[in-house]
């Protein structure tokens, strides 16, 4: 227990000497800004494939609502009360994609930028523009299948319930209840850890991935409670920014979530160096 204390408060020193570094200034806004350009045709898209799940726009919002709160998900809405016609054509989907690519391309570079030290940002700009497209598609697939999971999984569950000889009316709605949150996680654990695996230009081996894929997740899931539960009771974006209350909260939300993605890249590269100096000072004769 020692040991870990010590190397926790290592990884610590490491990341903060990190953070000082001038490339990450600015990174969480600049992310912020293409997530916020790219979540509504991003959205729409999304739409077109749940459709063929016969999942609604409305349907997609509540189950988002359950994990962000009627705050979050009533700015979303407002977000999407104006579209037009045409939203399932070629063009538009590259739009989207182009625009959601940004996003990722960032992310992109500034995980490069950590796991190598500062050394590289990445390869070639439009090697790195198709992956950031790439992994933005993969993304998007991967939203569509969490969204499908949740809105069928209690039917799902009350059919095994049913088959194992339950009352599904009295069991499901608690177990449900709980268990929606751990796929919740488990989703979101699938989903970073599948990016983290992508954005690299050199692939990093799932064990060392692992701890920031732990910490991100559980610090995605812990922002975005938080914030939703200060958005519904404390925030009053109203008073300052009028019509554009629903825009700067998401922003805002965008930007927490940014970071976390930032720290969890960090966690996984002062992870790794503190492993690699405890072998080396394993391996280390001592002289007498």
């Amino acid at each position: 227990m020692a040991k870990f204390r010590t190397r926790l408060l290592k990884m610590l020193i490491l990341g903060f000497k990190q953070l000082q570094d001038p490339y990450y200034q600015g990174f969480a806004a600049q992310v912020s800004f293409f997530l916020l350009l790219s979540i509504v045709p991003i959205f729409l898209l999304m739409t077109q494939l749940l459709g063929l799940f016969d999942i609604s726009v409305e349907s997609a919002l509540k189950l988002i609502e359950a994990y962000t709160g009627k705050e979050m998900s009533g700015m979303l809405r407002q977000l999407f009360e104006f579209k037009s016609a045409g939203f399932s054509s070629v063009i538009f989907a590259a739009i989207a994609l182009w625009a959601g690519s940004r996003a990722s391309f960032a992310i992109m570079r500034i995980t490069n930028y950590t796991l190598t030290g500062g050394r590289s940002t990445g390869r070639n700009y439009f090697v790195e523009r198709f992956r950031a497209i790439k992994t933005i598609i993969i993304t998007i697939f991967t939203i569509v299948f969490s969204l499908i999971i949740l809105a069928y999984g209690k039917l799902i569950l009350e059919l095994a319930l049913s088959v194992l000889g339950l009352d599904s009316q009295t069991y499901a709605d608690n177990i449900w209840m709980w268990l929606r949150w751990v796929l919740g996680f488990v989703l979101y654990f699938l989903m970073v850890s599948y990016n983290y695996y992508l954005l690299p230009t050199e692939r990093v081996q799932f064990r060392k991935m692992l701890p920031g894929s732990l910490f991100a997740s559980v610090g995605m899931l812990l922002v975005t409670l938080c914030y939703s539960r200060y958005a519904n009771s404390l925030a009053d974006y109203d008073l300052l920014y009028g019509a554009l209350s629903s825009v700067v909260a998401i922003l805002f939300w965008f930007y927490l979530l940014s970071w976390v993605l930032c720290l969890g890249v960090l966690c996984i590269k002062v992870w790794d160096d503190t492993k690699e100096k405890e072998q080396v000072s394993k391996r280390t004769p001592v002289n007498l």
